[in-house]
């Protein structure tokens, strides 16, 4: 996925914020491999869609669901996927 300048420095300013147990492996595979989730109009969460979310350390068990909360799956979700 070819991701224009703007929005690299973006992703790239997030990350300069954060700490990521699987070191930003999403981000340097060019999201190979990402996890699943879904925006649902939240500004700063997902939902989380895979098989085992309460293993993520990002997901925030909320009633029957699941969320996202690491930022920069979140900013890749909002500015990057085409919605479904």
């Amino acid at each position: 996925m070819v991701v224009k300048e703007d929005k690299k420095k973006r992703m790239e300013k997030i990350i300069g914020e954060m700490d990521c147990r699987k070191d930003f492996r999403c981000y340097k595979s060019g999201f190979e491999g990402i996890c699943k989730a879904r925006d649902i109009g939240l500004e700063s969460h997902l939902e989380c869609l895979e098989e085992a979310p309460y293993k993520c350390p990002f997901s925030v068990h909320f009633g029957r669901s699941y969320f996202c909360n690491y930022s920069l799956r979140v900013y890749i979700a909002k500015t990057l996927e085409k919605p479904a």
